[in-house]
């Protein structure tokens, strides 16, 4: 087991007025902390799902545990090969290496707090998102950058049989 110790140097306060916000319904992003305001321990935003939206397609990272936090609202998680509804006040914890996908169940909303630890510096992936649903980028553009934000997209058959 190795120990990871986050450097930097005061209290991380980001204002709710404060966070910038990417995208707009059906799906909002808000960035909270990127790695490099908290020393490497985490980043996290807040995604908002309109009712059935899709957060994020199947992918893994190698570096980091990726942790969901039902702010309100009920979503679908996948983690490994299995499905499961976390709703209002749940919590699911992904480790490094597994498969996982996230969306609003159909007819339902969702606010989930997200949080991947080790941090990594995403909220220029969460930028390049928006441009490929702006056309601004293409979708094949992600593969370029799937290791700098350690976010490798797959297929999962689970994911793809529970929302088709």
């Amino acid at each position: 087991m190795s120990l990871f110790v986050p450097h930097f140097d005061g209290t991380v306060l980001v204002r709710e007025a404060d966070a910038e916000t990417v995208g707009r319904a059906p799906v909002t992003v808000r960035l909270l902390a990127d790695s490099s305001a908290t020393g490497g321990a985490l980043s996290t935003q807040r995604v908002t799902l309109q009712p059935g939206a899709d957060g994020a397609l199947p992918h893994r990272h190698t570096r980091s545990a990726e942790m969901f936090f039902l702010l309100d609202g009920a979503a679908d998680i996948l983690t490994g090969e299995e499905v499961v509804t976390a709703g209002l006040g749940d919590l699911v914890v992904v480790p490094p290496g597994t498969p996982h996908a996230f969306a609003a169940v159909p007819g339902t909303g969702a606010d989930l707090l997200i949080v991947l630890t080790p941090g990594v510096e995403r909220f220029e992936y969460f930028r390049h998102l928006q441009r490929v649903r702006t056309g601004e980028a293409t979708r094949e553009s992600l593969l370029d950058v799937q290791e700098r934000y350690d976010n490798h997209f797959l297929h999962s058959t689970a994911w793809q049989a529970r929302r088709g």
